[in-house]
């Protein structure tokens, strides 16, 4: 896929709020009173946490032409 430099730098931004989110998303699951019960969740927001930051390390190799 050949994507403009301006489509990249959209994707890192839209991917960058995401990655803000999960990470408030974790503190607070993580932050109640029984955190073990939202396991579940704080597994599934830590897998898309993994999942968007290596989006965004190839969207970087990108902008810098490596890729």
């Amino acid at each position: 896929m050949n994507a403009s430099k301006e489509e990249l730098l959209e994707a890192r931004r839209q991917i960058d709020s995401t990655l803000h989110k999960l990470r408030e998303v974790v503190k607070t699951l993580q932050a109640k009173e029984n955190p073990a019960r939202y396991q579940s969740q704080i597994t599934l927001a830590e897998r898309r946490i993994a999942a968007f930051s290596l989006a965004n390390a190839l969207i970087e190799e990108a902008l810098r032409g490596k890729l």
